[in-house]
C-alpha cells in the first residue's frame, strides 16, 4: 500500500466492494491515491484567449441579444480541460461582459463575490449599493456578496470588462442565493467617488464599525495603481519571480480586498525575465500594457495588451517582457491562506 497507488484487486475484493456498494459504502484504500494526491492534480489546463478575437465575438453577440434580455451579456472563458463546467480554474469563473451604448444590465444581487476589470471602452458606470462609479480601462471594481448592482453605458462606445466570480466556491458549499431588483436600476443615494474619498485615503470615518470581510472601496482606479507602480520602480527592487507585484487590500484590515478572490497588479520592466515560480492558487492573468510571453508548464504563450491567460495550480510559470508590461491577475489565494492550504515554490530564486 502507498499513497501513490491503490492495493491490487482480487476477485474476492471486487465481490466485497460490490456487496458493500449496495449499502452505499466504499473502501477508502481503493480510492485514497486519487482523492488525497501527493501534489495538486486537476483537469485545469494553461490557456490563452486573444482579446481581439473575443471582442469580435462579443460585438456579434451584441446584435443577437440585448443586455436586458440576457440579464448579463457575457461570454464565459471556459478552461479547455473542463468544458461545460463554466470554470476558468477549479474554483473560479471568468467571463467577458459587453454593455452597448444606451444599455442597462439590470440590477440584481447574489451570494457570489464578483470583480470587474475594465478591458475596453470608457465612461460606462456600475452601481453598487446605491453608489455609481465611472469605469475606465484598468480599473478594478468590486461587487461584494449580497450587494445590489447594475451596469449602464451612457457613452458612445461599447464597454467590455472581465468578470471574475467565485461561482464554483459558492456552488461547492451549496450556498447560492440570487434575486432581481424590481427596477432595471437601483436608486442612487451617494455621490460618485464617495467610497473612495471615505475609505481610500488611509483614513476611516471615526464611527466606522462595519465588520464585513470585503473592502468598503469598490473601485480602485488604474491611474492610482499605475502611479504607485511607477513610484516604486524608482527604488529598483525587483522580486525575481514577480518583478514588482502589489495586491489590492481592504483598507480597514490590510487583508485582501475580497473574501474569496485575491487580486494583484504587477509591473515587469522591459527585458525582465522572471524566475520560474509555482503555487497552489491557479491564477487568471490579463495584460493591461506591454507585450511578452509566459511559459507555463513548458508551453509558451505570447501575449499583448488585453489578452487573458490562465496558469493552473502548481505548474511552473515564468514571464518575459519585451517592453514595460503591466499585468492584472486574480486567484483564490486569500481563501487558501485562511484555510491553511496555500503553498508556493520559488524554485532557484
Amino acid at each position: 500500500m502507498s499513497m501513490e497507488r491503490p492495493p491490487a484487486e482480487t476477485p474476492e475484493r471486487q465481490a466485497y466492494y460490490k456487496k458493500i456498494g449496495e449499502k452505499n459504502l466504499t473502501p477508502l484504500w481503493a480510492v485514497m491515491s486519487s482523492i488525497i494526491t501527493p501534489e495538486p492534480k486537476s483537469a485545469c489546463r494553461p490557456h490563452l484567449w486573444r482579446f481581439a478575437e473575443a471582442k469580435a465575438f462579443m460585438l456579434e453577440a451584441g446584435g443577437l441579444i440585448t443586455a436586458k434580455e440576457a440579464e448579463r451579456r457575457v461570454l464565459i472563458l471556459e478552461n479547455p480541460g473542463m468544458p461545460g463546467d463554466s470554470k476558468i480554474t477549479t474554483s473560479l469563473y471568468a467571463g467577458l461582459q459587453l454593455v452597448l451604448p444606451g444599455e442597462v444590465a439590470p440590477a440584481h444581487r447574489h451570494s457570489q463575490s464578483a470583480l470587474r476589470f475594465v478591458m475596453d471602452g470608457s465612461g460606462a458606470h456600475t452601481a453598487v449599493d446605491g453608489e455609481r462609479t465611472l469605469m475606465e480601462v484598468g480599473d478594478f471594481v468590486i461587487t461584494p456578496p449580497g450587494a445590489w448592482h447594475d451596469h449602464g453605458n451612457m457613452s458612445d462606445e461599447p464597454m467590455i470588462w472581465l468578470d471574475g466570480l467565485d461561482i464554483p466556491v459558492v456552488s461547492f458549499f451549496d450556498a447560492s442565493f440570487a434575486e432581481s431588483y424590481p427596477e432595471d436600476e437601483q436608486p442612487v443615494t451617494r455621490k460618485v467617488g464617495d467610497s473612495l474619498a471615505r475609505y481610500g485615503a488611509n483614513m476611516l470615518p471615526v464611527d466606522y464599525a462595519d465588520s464585513r470581510p470585503v473592502s468598503p472601496i469598490f473601485n480602485y482606479p488604474y491611474a492610482r495603481t499605475r502611479e504607485a507602480l511607477e513610484q516604486m520602480r524608482k527604488q529598483d527592487e525587483w522580486d525575481p519571480c514577480h518583478g514588482l507585484k502589489l495586491r489590492y487590500v481592504d483598507p480597514k484590515s490590510g487583508d485582501f480586498a475580497m473574501p474569496t478572490i485575491a487580486s494583484f497588479m504587477q509591473l515587469l520592466p522591459k527585458g525582465f525575465a522572471t524566475s520560474a515560480f509555482r503555487s497552489t492558487d491557479a491564477t487568471v492573468f490579463t495584460v493591461v500594457e506591454g507585450s511578452g510571453r509566459t511559459i507555463i508548464d513548458g508551453t509558451v504563450f505570447e501575449w499583448g495588451p488585453k489578452d487573458i491567460f490562465v496558469a493552473p495550480s502548481w505548474k511552473w510559470t515564468s514571464h518575459e517582457a519585451d517592453e514595460d508590461a503591466v499585468i492584472f491577475s486574480y486567484s483564490d489565494r486569500v481563501a487558501q491562506k485562511k484555510l491553511g492550504l496555500w503553498r508556493e515554490d520559488r524554485g532557484n530564486a
